[in-house]
């Protein structure tokens, strides 16, 4: 239960006086929907507004706040602005100018005669002063005391920056004196405040570094006492042993040697699964490392040791392609391998589900339908985790439930983490890391094409297929719309056939699966030399002989995404080439990030660069997970954040009493204040 001092901050907005049904709308646009929303809602930079007692033409470009007694009115013809004349104590003259509204509104603002505190941006029109739209002009009794420096909000249509404040300060007087959740010493270190006097600075003064800094500390905290949790759960459970005694991978009949990073995986696997203790380890990999192979050593010690072991993708097509891949890699050995997707239905399921149940399958492969209700293992000891940050916390537990003790967990990524980030989603696994490429597999090379020369890439293509080679054609991203991205691949795909004919296959996400694994499978055997496709051949598709991709509009794709397009070739031996279609008005994180992607082949440079230009949720796709991304803590401040708020929690767990003691708590309340409740929940669950 979120524990009660926390309740004024998780009522909704409506409580705060003065929003009704108007102002509610707007704030809604921006995500603000409980106090709590707003409390977080950190201003992005300020005004320094300067009280003035006369007007000086020295203070133009200043944003000032004065008293002015308005004297005449000037409307201009039709459109033109109404300008209101006003004198300050001295005698001195400023325009007040407002475009757009009707005179009859100006001349309320400011009636003739009557003082108005008025505060805007004071600017000189020829030899005149002049404030265009005054951020406010009030009577004397109700202008507000001017902060000299006022915060500046991220806003939407239907609220002013200022109404905005006025809202915030309501919610610092409902704020609640939180009980201190960190460390004593880590404390006076950094000589934070309290939670709730930083949150009051950083309101006022958005250029507190200090408060900003302890803000972003609770929050990334939060997340790693989170963290924390889960791996202590997980460990707490009894697993079991899973001595593998080699033979099947002995058996294992491989054409080429492991490389020295998937030979000191393997071992690191392997000692994990001895332990009784459950593994819970992070493979990270760049495309084409080789992870699959791991996984299939890791399935087969599980196997030998009389466990059956479970293989989890994100989509069917994937799936299905682990399922061919594993059946070929180990043809010969005594191990049956069955695949489960939410498209197996009738005899082949039941087939599948009594083959689990009774211990004849020794390796499932699918989708999410590998842990439905309906599915039984007789005895599941492992779980591989294809595509590990598709999957969040949640789901893995659910998975692990289905083991009579707690099977081991091995988790793969070909979507190279930074380090920081890693910590920051992963840091309750342990980690290991593919960083070389097996031999014989050259670097891709890449080249940006303005769209002016498509013509140009047409022909190119059109002497690629003539040369028997084969070729992805990605079509660009649509924002917001699954509808236009499938437009963009349908008239693409229209154009290349009128050149090529039948030679030209389509993929997209919404079509059926046994329409996509059978346009997948016509491509993989040769008989399609062309695939146009949306960005469902992100992950994982493995066809050999395609040696070329074009990637249409690709300033519109993230870093991340661009290189696991691009490692849909360079799978063979052949040289393969990357084309990327540019735009003509790019942007400059554009510029960057094609200039970075022409340059380098190596996944983890562009992860770290990639959470330099966007960001630590979009990276990692949590904005689609539903996982919690960081709200105030940048990119920047988890590089130096993250190991202090890691040890901060183990030394919580380990030493203060975990959440029992006082400072547990307090920590109690940081997780549900920063919404990281699973880890309490996980916590209650055992």
């Amino acid at each position: 239960m979120r524990p009660d001092i926390l309740n004024p901050l998780f009522a909704e907005v409506t409580a705060l006086k003065g929003i009704g049904p108007g102002l509610a709308k707007p704030l809604d646009r921006l995500g603000l929907a409980r106090i709590v929303d707003l409390a977080f809602h950190l201003p992005t930079g300020w005004i320094d507004r300067v009280p003035r007692e006369e007007l000086d033409m020295a203070d133009a470009g200043r944003t000032i706040a004065i008293t002015l007694t308005p004297q005449s009115y000037r409307s201009g013809n039709g459109r033109g602005p109404t300008r209101v004349q006003a004198s300050d104590a001295l005698g001195n003259y400023v325009s007040l100018v407002y475009f757009g509204g009707h005179p009859g509104w100006a001349k309320k603002l400011a009636p003739l005669g009557e003082q108005r505190r008025v505060s805007g941006r004071l600017e000189l029109y020829g030899q005149e002063l002049q404030i265009v739209h005054p951020d406010y002009c009030l009577p004397l009794d109700e202008a507000p005391d001017v902060a000299e420096r006022e915060s500046i909000y991220p806003l939407s249509e239907g609220i002013t920056s200022r109404r905005m404040g006025q809202l915030v300060a309501q919610v610092i007087e409902r704020t609640p004196d939180l009980p201190e959740w960190i460390e004593p010493g880590l404390l006076a270190k950094r000589g934070w405040p309290s939670w709730r006097e930083a949150l009051a600075r950083i309101h006022a003064d958005s250029s507190d570094a200090i408060a900003r800094e302890r803000l972003a500390y609770d929050e990334v905290f939060a997340n790693q006492l989170a963290l924390t949790l889960v791996r202590q759960s997980s460990r707490a459970r009894r697993g079991r042993s899973l001595a593998g005694d080699g033979r099947l991978r002995a058996a294992l009949k491989l054409p080429y040697q492991l490389t020295g990073a998937q030979a000191r995986t393997v071992r690191e696997v392997e000692g994990d699964l001895a332990q009784e203790q459950p593994m819970l380890r992070l493979l990270q990999g760049d495309v084409g490392s080789g992870k699959t192979l791991v996984a299939a050593m890791a399935l087969l010690m599980a196997v030998e040791a009389g466990a059956q072991g479970a293989l989890l993708a994100p989509t069917e097509i994937l799936a299905r392609q682990h399922y061919e891949t594993l059946r070929r890699q180990l043809a010969g050995l005594p191990v049956e391998i069955a695949i489960l997707t939410g498209r197996d239905k009738g005899k082949v399921r039941e087939a599948t589900l009594m083959g689990l149940a009774s211990g004849a399958i020794h390796i499932l492969i699918g989708t999410h339908a590998i842990f439905q209700d309906t599915v039984t293992y007789k005895d599941l000891g492992l779980v591989v985790v294809d595509e590990q940050h598709r999957f969040g916390v949640a789901q893995r537990m659910m998975l692990q439930a289905k083991a009579r003790a707690a099977p081991h967990l091995l988790a793969m990524t070909a979507t190279p983490i930074p380090r920081t980030l890693t910590l920051a989603n992963y840091g309750e696994m342990d980690v290991s890391m593919l960083d070389e490429m097996p031999p014989g597999r050259q670097p891709i090379e890449t080249r940006v094409i303005s769209e002016d020369r498509l013509p140009d890439m047409v022909e190119a293509l059109a002497r690629h297929l003539s040369d028997g080679g084969q070729a992805y054609w990605v079509c660009p991203l649509v924002e917001e719309s699954v509808k236009s991205d499938l437009a963009a691949a349908e008239a693409r795909a229209e154009t290349l056939r009128a050149r090529f004919g039948d030679r030209v296959g389509l993929v997209h996400g919404r079509m059926k699966g046994a329409e996509k694994d059978a346009v997948m499978a016509e491509f993989a055997a040769g008989r399609i030399g062309v695939l146009v496709a949306t960005t469902v051949i992100e992950v994982g598709v493995d066809v050999p002989n395609a040696t070329l991709i074009v990637i249409e509009a690709a300033d519109r794709f993230g870093l991340a995404q661009l290189h696991q397009l691009r490692g849909r070739v360079g799978r063979g031996s052949g040289k393969s080439n990357c084309l990327l279609i540019r735009g003509n008005a790019l942007s400059e994180t554009s510029r960057a990030r094609l200039a970075l992607m022409r340059e380098t082949n190596d996944g983890f440079r562009i992860a770290e660069e990639d959470l330099r230009l966007r960001g630590a949720g979009e990276l990692l796709g949590t904005k689609q997970s539903g996982e919690a991304a960081f709200r105030i803590a940048t990119p920047e401040m988890l590089g130096e954040l993250l190991p202090i708020a890691t040890d901060d929690a183990r030394l919580l767990i380990d030493r203060d009493g975990g959440l029992e003691g006082a400072r547990g708590q307090a920590a109690r309340t940081a997780l549900y204040l920063f919404e990281r409740d699973a880890g309490v929940a996980l916590l209650r669950s055992g």
